[in-house]
């Protein structure tokens, strides 16, 4: 498994964790849930997408687009957070170590910020 591959898997883990373990009242823990699900699956076709180093671009802009389009469906903190995401899937550039730690810094504040939301 490639670096960056690993990156999106970790990525994928962090933002399910996030949500189903800080989801509190029942209304925005289905809210939570749902964004939770979505942003897995836009991360894990962003970790399958990237099948080598030219694939990689492509797939950050996909999946930044995608979370963009999920944080469109929400208010608030959680619209915020996903918003947040999209931005660090943009910042991805290929075969650039520096945007790869950067992403790993932004999936950071990225489950810090949706945890406080959905708590």
């Amino acid at each position: 498994m490639t670096p960056p591959r690993r990156l999106a898997v970790a990525a994928a883990t962090l933002t399910l964790a996030a949500f189903t373990t800080a989801c509190g009242a029942i209304g925005q823990a289905v809210d939570c849930n749902t964004a939770a699900s979505d942003a897995t699956k836009i991360a894990t076709e962003f970790s399958s997408s990237m099948t080598d180093a030219s694939a990689v671009e492509s797939a950050a802009k996909t999946a930044s687009d995608k979370t963009k389009e999920l944080a469109g469906k929400y208010d608030g903190e959680v619209a915020a957070a996903l918003n947040d995401l999209a931005d660090a899937y943009n910042a991805i550039k290929p075969g650039d170590a520096a945007s790869m730690t950067e992403f790993s810094t932004k999936i950071n504040g990225f489950t810090s910020k949706i945890t406080a939301a959905c708590s």
